[in-house]
């Protein structure tokens, strides 16, 4: 192995420059391995109240104190409760009863003698329209509405006659009917000039 070993300087013996190379690189690993930095690059340590907190730890153990205190107080009054025989009332037979009743009797005492007040103002109050008035401005607007229209009002009711019609015999109605069309066609000329007539005067 040793004769084929190449060293990087010319030796004479190449046996022990092999030795000598391997001794210097197992120490030069070593070194390596054991190095320290020369820059401390260590975090800053934390305090140890930082760390501890002891102000947290009185507060919970101020709790737990209060609390198993009250535990305590409330096991001896339950003790107590179980060794009496109900010597105290516990019975909650109380009737309802609001807090604010009489207030709110007062609230409406108020308002009821407030629409008592709105109530006589407004029966004594007299009415502003006058019912006279009225019926007399009624009467001239008719008397008006008669005098310019063309044909006098109610004429038209008292001219309706009620025919009554039977089906039993209607021959003779139709006989009759053309017999009362034969008269009017008769006398129809002197009747209807005076009828023109009267509607002539109405009319003036």
């Amino acid at each position: 192995m040793h004769r084929a070993y190449q060293p990087l300087k010319p030796t004479t013996n190449r046996y022990l420059q092999q030795r000598w190379d391997q001794t210097r690189y197992e120490e030069h690993v070593s070194k390596v391995k054991t190095a320290r930095p020369m820059v401390d690059t260590k975090g800053i340590q934390t305090p140890a109240h930082i760390q501890l907190k002891l102000k947290k730890l009185q507060v919970w153990e101020e709790r737990l104190a209060t609390i198993e205190r009250d535990n305590h107080l409330l096991s001896s009054k339950l003790a107590d409760i179980m060794r009496s025989k109900g010597l105290v009332d516990h019975s909650n037979n109380y009737p309802e009863q609001s807090l604010n009743t009489e207030k709110r009797r007062h609230e409406l005492l108020q308002v009821t003698r407030q629409n008592q007040v709105i109530l006589q103002r407004i029966s004594a109050r007299q009415s502003e329209y006058r019912r006279q008035v009225w019926e007399e401005d009624w009467e001239k607007v008719e008397r008006r509405r008669d005098d310019i229209a063309r044909y006098p009002r109610g004429v038209t009711n008292q001219q309706r006659t009620k025919r009554k019609v039977k089906f039993g015999d209607s021959k003779r109605e139709s006989l009759s009917e053309g017999s009362e069309t034969n008269s009017n066609r008769e006398t129809g000329p002197s009747e209807q000039s005076s009828e023109v007539g009267n509607e002539e005067h109405v009319c003036k």
